[in-house]
């Protein structure tokens, strides 16, 4: 079944502040709906491989269609070096605005801060600034937090309340060290669960196999296993099952994408956590068209998250 959302609880993003109304440019963009008379958008995903990022992009497309704005959707498929490449050709094209999703939280400091000093409005998406330059109008994300705690209870659940678990993190990211934060803040309610290890699988199924099996090697009582997104999960599963552990070990996933659900009613994995992107897309565009509008957002965004466990669509 899927229990309802949770209210936004807490919300644990690092140092975003209001700009100011920014100069704009109409400089054709080429990208989604490019004839259309709007402003234009840059966009830098963290990847494009992922369902998630996928759903995202969706919803900034079709808000975007929706508002006449235009988009440049380009992914740096985890490489922060290429979306600074990525986000200084949009500086060079004058784009109006520039959604980011960062590869490296802190390291992207510096490319916001070279789009502030050209006058470019910038806002983030799923995950956040967390460097001490570069600010940002508005970031839009899953109260990440708040999924931690929910993957918490779902990982009590699974082991019964007992035993010993590790997380499969991907410290780089902010979204990630929120959910980490979140999960080990409820965990520490349960005195019978003990958080062994916690190792970074970088957000990729197949670093996730690797440490897995080292895990496996290292900790051979583990009762249970936090992905902090679906790739990570499922590749903790591939080795779980590979060594032979399949029911042995309980996974908690991160998205609830469709592979992740199916591997749910399997009862291979036990539960997710369930994020909305393709509204923290919508979301996105809205607050990029409030304040074209001179309607200054929220600096921040939540969007509420839920509990995936199977027996349902």
């Amino acid at each position: 079944m899927i229990t309802k959302p949770k209210p936004a609880a807490h919300v644990a993003f690092s140092l975003l502040a209001t700009l100011g109304p920014l100069g704009s440019c109409s400089k054709e963009q080429r990208g989604t709906d490019a004839g259309s008379p709007g402003k234009s958008v840059g966009v830098s995903l963290l990847t494009m491989q992922h369902q998630f990022y996928q759903e995202l992009r969706a919803g900034l497309e079709a808000e975007a269609k929706k508002r006449g704005h235009r988009l440049h959707v380009l992914a740096a498929e985890f490489d922060s070096a290429r979306q600074a490449n990525q986000i200084d050709e949009f500086i060079v094209q004058k784009v109006d605005a520039i959604v980011v999703c960062p590869c490296d939280s802190r390291s992207v400091g510096a490319s916001i801060a070279a789009a502030n000093q050209a006058a470019i409005a910038v806002f983030t998406a799923d995950i956040a600034n967390a460097s001490p330059i570069g600010k940002v109008v508005a970031h839009v994300a899953s109260d990440n937090v708040q999924g931690g705690r929910e993957a918490a209870k779902l990982m009590a659940a699974a082991v019964q309340g007992k035993g010993s678990v590790a997380i499969l993190s991907h410290p780089e990211v902010a979204s990630v060290s929120d959910r980490v934060k979140g999960f080990k803040e409820q965990l520490a309610t349960y005195p019978d669960v003990q958080i062994v290890a916690e190792l970074s699988a970088e957000g990729k199924r197949d670093k996730a196999v690797r440490v897995m099996e080292d895990l496996l090697q290292s900790h051979p009582d583990l009762k249970g296993v936090f992905g902090i997104n679906d790739d990570t999960a499922l590749g903790a599963l591939a080795a779980v099952e590979s060594a032979g552990k399949a029911g042995q070990i309980q996974i908690v996933g991160y998205d609830a994408t469709p592979e992740a659900r199916a591997k749910i009613a399997a009862r291979a994995i036990y539960g997710d956590v369930i994020q909305n992107p393709r509204r923290i897309g919508e979301l996105t565009i809205q607050a990029v068209d409030d304040f074209f509008a001179g309607r200054p957002p929220p600096t921040i965004i939540p969007v509420e998250v839920g509990t995936y466990v199977g027996d349902s669509p």
